[in-house]
């Protein structure tokens, strides 16, 4: 059984949660829920909106019986008791609060729960411990501009032309680009400068090596405490390798520096 992950309900929930200070009862957060969003839920959804929140500790969910997990979810079996939001969930209702899915009232977009087939930011999330979507996208433009700074201008380009599939399924356009627009970089100044400016492989300063490449993913990605940056770069070039030829994944390796180099092997 698969279950869609809507924005808009994502949103009414972690909402919900937050006023009421903790939720209690499943008919409350229910109703809430419906007259936002503006139709029946059925039970199956709820819950399983519920159960993806709860285990990316977006909240603190307690259920009766066995909630979603892969497997079927048989709604007469489990019932919602009680939630709270996280400091990780309430910096994620900041985000969204600041802008609000538009699909409220009308269908929502929908991002699978994770599979083996899970989208590419999804998978640089899940595997990089990142706190939502927008840090996954954050993070793999920084992970990107430090690899093209170590490329020539053709093989760069030689990559672009493998990464034209979508980053997401989302009618969110702060989210919804392709794989390719990542890497050349959706700042179009430093895209520019990437382009034309030559490998870093002089002397110093002029050199990234594994402490520079990593020191500068920790600065400029802002990411979650606890998290290593050797984690983050291993989790967008899991998820990059993925889309990526043999051939542009040897390419790759042959301008990374030593320990980075191992870690792209590895992922």
């Amino acid at each position: 059984m698969t279950i869609a992950i809507r924005d808009d309900l994502t949103y009414i929930l972690l909402k919900k949660i937050a006023e009421g200070n903790g939720c209690r009862g499943e008919s409350e957060i229910r109703n809430a829920a419906e007259e936002y969003v503006g139709k029946e839920i059925p039970e199956a959804e709820l819950l399983g909106h519920l159960d993806y929140l709860n285990q990316r500790e977006f909240i603190k969910a307690e259920f009766t019986g066995e909630p979603y997990g892969g497997a079927e979810l048989l709604p007469p079996l489990v019932t919602f008791q009680e939630a709270d939001l996280t400091e990780k969930g309430r910096k994620l209702l900041q985000k969204m609060e600041t802008n609000p899915p538009k699909s409220l009232h009308q269908e929502g977009a929908a991002i699978p729960i994770p599979s083996k087939d899970m989208p590419f930011l999804e998978k640089v999330m899940v595997k990089g411990h990142l706190e939502d979507i927008f840090d996954a996208r954050d993070i793999t433009e920084i992970v990107y501009r430090t690899m093209r700074d170590l490329m020539t201008t053709e093989a760069s380009e030689r990559v672009e032309s493998e990464l034209h599939k979508e980053a997401l399924p989302t009618d969110d356009k702060t989210l919804k680009k392709e794989i390719a627009e990542l890497w050349k970089d959706t700042n179009p100044v430093t895209g520019f400068l990437s382009r034309v400016r030559p490998p870093w492989h002089g002397p110093a300063p002029f050199v990234i090596d594994s402490d520079l490449f990593a020191f500068r993913v920790e600065q400029e990605g802002g990411l979650p405490s606890g998290v290593k940056p050797e984690i983050a770069i291993a989790a967008v070039f899991s998820a990059t390798k993925d889309e990526l030829s043999q051939e542009r994944i040897s390419e790759i390796a042959g301008f990374l520096p030593d320990r980075i180099r191992q870690i792209w092997e590895s992922a």
